[in-house]
């Protein structure tokens, strides 16, 4: 049976969860997450985990934050004036917005914090700072 090594075309069934057993995310329900290994595609923590393994082959695997989506970078959070956010544009905590980069990329951040004068935005990943833990199976295996 072929074992799984860079390159390959994988597709794999997970569940995703936090420490305190919180899921993140699933396959359940949705085709296989498929992707070539080593690509970078997926977190570095999950893809250094699949090379060696075989079609029908489980693991558990427990991926830090700094292989996963990093530390909480606390230079990404921003604090901008009240009165520079559109009145229509809604600042209650936990509010998902958008920006826009002076390159003009744009970038997910969320309202963290609200006072009379500023509205405090934070553009880490959600789960930034998270140790990650993936059930996953192999289903398949294209050889590169």
């Amino acid at each position: 049976m072929s074992q799984v090594k860079a390159g390959d075309t994988v597709r794999i069934t997970y569940k995703g969860t936090l420490n305190d057993g919180e899921m993140f995310d699933s396959s359940e329900g949705r085709d296989p997450l498929e992707f070539v290994v080593g690509s970078g595609r997926i977190i570095k923590g999950l893809d250094a985990a699949i090379p060696g393994m075989a079609v029908g082959d489980t693991a558990d695997v427990n991926v830090p934050c700094v292989e996963a989506y990093g530390e909480v970078n606390p230079d990404a959070r921003q604090a901008v004036p009240r009165d520079q956010i559109p009145a229509e544009i809604p600042v209650e905590v936990g509010t998902q917005l958008q920006m826009q980069t002076p390159q003009g990329q744009v970038v997910p951040v969320k309202v963290v914090e609200v006072t009379e004068t500023e509205v405090t935005l934070d553009a880490n990943h959600p789960l930034a700072g998270q140790d990650l833990n993936f059930a996953i199976e192999i289903v398949g295996i294209d050889a590169a």
